[in-house]
């Protein structure tokens, strides 16, 4: 999978289901993280797939119907990378999630993002 862009801009506060905001995700392993995510333009947008998520919606539906990113086509499935795969404030927001939870959205030059921290 080579290098990838995403990532500026980690926006602190309520994350996932559990709602507290939380210093350091999951440990990771061997220096690698798995994660999904959708990508739009709008921040309103975001908010509001956000929300669906927080619903119960599934990401990699949402992911196939409104992202931007290719990864869409894997219902957003950015599968294993390391810290130099990615930029470092993607890769931050990543390391703040525990598996399985779901950040808010993460601002960067392509847009904003919801990550979901899969490994």
């Amino acid at each position: 999978m080579g290098k990838n862009k995403y990532g500026k801009g980690f926006q602190k506060g309520k994350q996932s289901t559990g709602g507290s905001s939380k210093q350091a995700g999951d440990p990771i392993r061997e220096g690698k993280i798995k994660a999904s995510h959708i990508l739009v333009e709008k921040f309103s947008k975001a908010q509001e797939i956000y929300e669906d998520l927080m619903a119960g919606d599934k990401l990699a539906h949402l992911a196939s119907q409104y992202s931007t990113c290719p990864s869409k086509k894997r219902g957003g499935n950015l599968g294993e990378f390391g810290k130099g795969d990615m930029v470092s404030e993607f890769w931050s927001a990543c390391t703040k999630l525990k598996i399985g939870e779901i950040s808010q959205p993460v601002k960067t030059k392509f847009g904003y993002h919801l990550i979901k921290r899969t490994g």
